[in-house]
């Protein structure tokens, strides 16, 4: 892939926006959704009608959608979108937010992952994911991501000698992360006794391999620079940004990614290589699929991210690479869509002054990765941006 996309130039990213995370709610994906909208509005100064785009990620909003939406919020928008596609839901958000800021469609829109979590709702979204799921894993009587990834796992596990010890360096550090930022559905440290001691899901996945779902949203705005300056709003700016699906298909068993792909040529748009990047966030549903992003990104040599986290300080204030400082969904828990979003909202964060307790020092360039909808034996989306601090 040797091409050069049009720039995103002119246009800021603002207001990350965290609705507090929930183990369990009787609240719907509507209030969730909305409550992200409203603290939108009170960090940007804006009003309502201000915002005259939505690009939209929930899986538990059925059978409301985006549209539904702007009736139940009295909104007028003029561009909409909904966006399913998981873990990769953030970054394309962001990706066609700006386009439409840039082609005069909108001119503030806000990008928003939200899902409510009770005990029927995780059920229904494994039964109705996919037809590849309905049609090559429930019949074998397993269901759910973890036995699908187990699979990829032991895969990438056996290829390049990896081990659960490799593993738990990233669980451990982002557990770090989240207690820091006050982020972690859990309440105590991770040490590696208790990591190698949990309980298997779907051997080689263990507990702490898994995240745990629950209700909240993430959220931020797009508009153009000049207007994030006008109303002196700390802003991040889009250095490069690409998008695969369905990347090495005829690869038997996923270890590989879309990023492998563009990699290259993102970096070239961005005139910068991974070792000029301070900050890196990539999608973490499981450790294995964190290291086939740092590899496929750049980060390290495909087959060496084993030996890379055990060499590499991964937490917010180790002096190595700050990798999801927030925590991740390892440790801040899975929202639904709203973990395609996370990694975004953090960066932005970090690299406007607005960390929350766990700020990395003098951050100015954040690469921050997409990944989602598993079928059988692979997720067919991958993305990723290179974010910066915006100029003044």
């Amino acid at each position: 892939m040797n091409r050069k996309p049009n720039s995103y130039e002119g246009v800021a990213l603002v207001s990350p926006v965290t609705i507090d995370y929930e183990k369990q709610s009787d609240k719907q994906a509507e209030w969730f959704i909305g409550r992200a909208l409203a603290e939108l509005l009170s960090d940007s100064g804006l009003k309502k009608e201000d915002v005259d785009g939505i690009a939209l990620s929930s899986f538990t909003l059925a059978p409301d959608s985006a549209v539904s939406l702007t009736n139940y919020f009295s909104m007028t928008p003029r561009w909409l979108e909904t966006i399913p596609l998981g873990g990769a839901s953030g970054v394309v958000a962001m990706r066609r937010a700006a386009r439409a800021i840039q082609a005069g469609d909108a001119e503030v829109v806000a990008c928003i992952g939200g899902d409510t979590a009770n005990a029927e709702s995780f059920s229904t979204l494994i039964d109705n994911f996919s037809g590849f799921s309905s049609n090559a894993v429930h019949p074998y009587g397993a269901g759910g991501p973890n036995t699908v990834f187990s699979m990829i796992t032991q895969h990438y596990m056996d290829k390049y000698d990896v081990k659960r010890e490799d593993f738990a360096r990233i669980c451990m550090s982002q557990r770090d992360n989240a207690l820091a930022a006050s982020r972690s559905l859990f309440s105590k440290p991770l040490d590696l006794d208790s990591y190698l001691n949990a309980r298997a899901i779907a051997d080689p996945i263990y507990l702490f391999d898994c995240v745990m779902p629950c209700a909240g949203a993430e959220a931020f705005l797009l508009m153009s620079a000049e207007r994030a300056r006008s109303l002196s709003l700390p802003y991040v700016e889009i250095m490069a940004s690409e998008e695969l699906y369905n990347a090495y298909a005829d690869d038997d068993i996923h270890y590989r990614g879309g990023w492998a792909m563009f990699r290259d040529n993102m970096y070239s748009s961005a005139g910068i290589g991974p070792e000029d990047v301070d900050l890196l966030h990539t999608y973490d549903d499981y450790p294995a699929i964190v290291m086939l992003q740092m590899e496929d990104l750049g980060f390290c040599e495909k087959g060496e991210a084993a030996r890379f986290v055990q060499s590499t300080e991964l937490t917010w204030n180790g002096g190595g690479l700050p990798h999801n400082t927030s925590g991740g969904q390892l440790s801040a828990g899975q929202a639904g869509a709203a973990g395609g979003f996370i990694g975004i909202v953090e960066c932005i964060r970090q690299l406007t002054g607005q960390a929350r307790g766990n700020a990395v020092e003098n951050a100015d360039i954040a690469v921050v990765s997409g990944y989602g909808m598993v079928i059988y034996d692979r997720c067919l989306s991958s993305n990723a941006a290179i974010l910066k601090r915006g100029s003044a």
